[in-house]
């Protein structure tokens, strides 16, 4: 499997469903309030940005524009973040 693929599995698999379920947590939980707090309203646009961007990635794997080490580097990122990651951002993979 190249990079591109590793990379491609990766964000539509694990990253992008992750921010989708966090950003349907926050609209629960503003359902719940009957109201968007300032830290909330933040979260969603950087999360919808980030989500943006991904989507960017993923055309551009499509299209062939990225390169496999371009992938790689992406890949061992995420990764990272995953691993780091305290917040649950969706980068940790529920075992």
């Amino acid at each position: 499997m190249s990079q591109a693929q590793k990379l491609e599995e990766l964000l539509t698999k694990s990253v992008i469903p992750d921010l989708d379920e966090r950003l349907d947590e926050i609209f629960a939980e503003i359902a719940d309030n009957k109201e968007a707090s300032a830290d909330a309203k933040e979260e969603i646009e950087e999360l919808r940005e980030f989500k943006a961007d991904l989507q960017d990635v993923l055309a551009d794997i499509k299209s062939g524009d990225m390169e496999e080490d371009e992938c790689k580097e992406l890949i061992n990122d995420i990764l990272e973040a995953q691993k780091d990651s305290e917040e649950d951002f969706g980068f940790v993979e529920e075992q």
